[in-house]
């Protein structure tokens, strides 16, 4: 399953609008709301869905050229966790911000679509394949987005 599958999966579930996105090598950002479940809850059944799905396809995907040295790293931190029995793929906590009004959102969006370029990735945001960066330049992203404004 596809990174844009999980994500339209979880905003189908959970009455999940999604205004922004971007998905990294190693992190992801998103300004998610719901009208139904506390964010906490979404965040939490999100991540363990994607927890599960991705392992199932790192261990399942021969040609995987780190596949042994992410299974093992993955499993070492779920030992060191309590809160795990075996693996751990996504950190345990979150950096939640809320945004109160339309100055804050434009200013977080634009914090997560310039990931990509200063990274080094893409040198213009909206060249970015995971991200939200390209519906705001008239392209059709990977999830279906809430517009705010």
């Amino acid at each position: 399953m596809s990174y844009w599958k999980v994500g339209n999966f979880a905003r189908k579930r959970k009455v999940l609008r999604y205004s922004g996105w971007v998905i990294m090598p190693s992190h992801a950002h998103m300004i998610i709301s719901s009208i139904k479940n506390d964010l906490e809850e979404i965040v939490r059944d999100m991540k363990s869905h994607t927890s599960t799905t991705l392992k199932k396809q790192i261990k399942t995907n021969a040609e995987e050229s780190r596949r042994n040295w992410m299974i093992w790293m993955m499993e070492r931190a779920g030992r060191k966790n309590g809160n795990n029995e075996e693996w751990q793929f996504w950190q345990q906590h979150n950096q939640p911000v809320q945004l109160f009004n339309l100055e804050m959102f434009y200013q977080k969006l634009t914090y997560i679509h310039e990931n990509p370029v200063k990274a080094g990735f893409v040198e213009k945001a909206e060249e970015w394949l995971y991200s939200s960066a390209r519906d705001f330049y008239g392209k059709k992203g990977l999830i279906d987005l809430s517009y705010v404004y």
